[in-house]
């Protein structure tokens, strides 16, 4: 196992982002603290979660059919199957992941993130985003950076501030080699208008910053990339092959784009 700090340390008195957005998915590896949060949140938030799921299912699959065989997931969450490994390597069974998260209970269970395809490999860092050199440098012991990686940073970004978000975002990107590609979803709220204000608030009281971002806020973050269609779109509106998804609301804006 790749691990920056082995220690496991779960304080069971504060929420945790991992564990509010794992209550959200109908996951039981969270506490009644996590619940209170995501009890607070708007009930469609819910559904929300899982939309945002099966778009990682539908945007990782896409790419191991088309030839990615290295993946870096940062902010990975708790395990909940099929997580990315799986997706992958039932496609391409020979296929590298990394997966990285700073949560200690994300660790604790990392042994669910290590099972692996004999002919591929899984490894788990614990490791936090706001060291993206540090990131990279474990991951480089997995992953060959002179081929084709696809970063995924999957509601995570929300969490930042503007003046950590952007930068950290450029920093992985500019590591990556040619061909490689951007997975990303951020959460917002310009398909519920009505919740202007309600989200950020359950989560200031659970005193978890939270930055949701408009659709021109998330544009940057491709800065430099050419956009896969069909664009950054809603997560039910991204899909590349039939049957589509049906068309809801997602409270996430998504995109797939690769590195010139």
């Amino acid at each position: 196992m790749l691990t920056g700090d082995s220690r496991v340390d779960i304080d069971t008195s504060k929420p945790h982002p991992a564990r509010v957005y794992d209550w959200l998915l109908g996951g039981s590896t969270n506490y009644p603290v996590d619940e209170k949060v995501g009890a607070a949140l708007p009930e469609e938030t819910r559904g929300n979660a899982a939309r945002n799921r099966a778009f990682i299912h539908r945007a990782t699959g896409w790419l191991a059919k088309n030839g990615i065989a290295q993946y870096l997931d940062i902010g990975t969450g708790i395990p909940t199957e099929p997580n990315i490994h799986q997706v992958v390597q039932a496609i391409a069974p020979d296929a590298r992941i990394v997966y990285a998260d700073n949560d200690p209970i994300v660790l604790q269970h990392s042994e669910a993130l290590l099972t692996s395809t004999r002919e591929g490999v899984t490894r788990f860092l614990h490791a936090d985003v706001r060291q993206p050199a540090s990131i990279l440098e474990h991951a480089g012991e997995v992953l060959d950076f002179d081929r084709p990686v696809a970063l995924s940073l999957f509601a995570l970004l929300h969490f930042l501030p503007d003046d950590e978000a952007y930068g950290i975002v450029r920093a992985l990107v500019e590591a990556l080699p040619s061909g490689s590609f951007l997975l990303l979803s951020h959460g917002t709220v310009d398909e519920h208008p009505e919740w202007e204000g309600k989200v950020e608030a359950a989560y200031e009281q659970a005193a978890i910053p939270l930055r949701l971002r408009t659709r021109s806020e998330v544009v940057p973050f491709f800065k430099g990339l050419e956009l896969v269609a069909p664009g950054l779109v809603s997560a039910t509106e991204w899909y590349q092959e039939d049957p589509a998804p049906a068309l809801e609301r997602s409270g996430f804006h998504v995109g797939v784009a690769q590195v010139p």
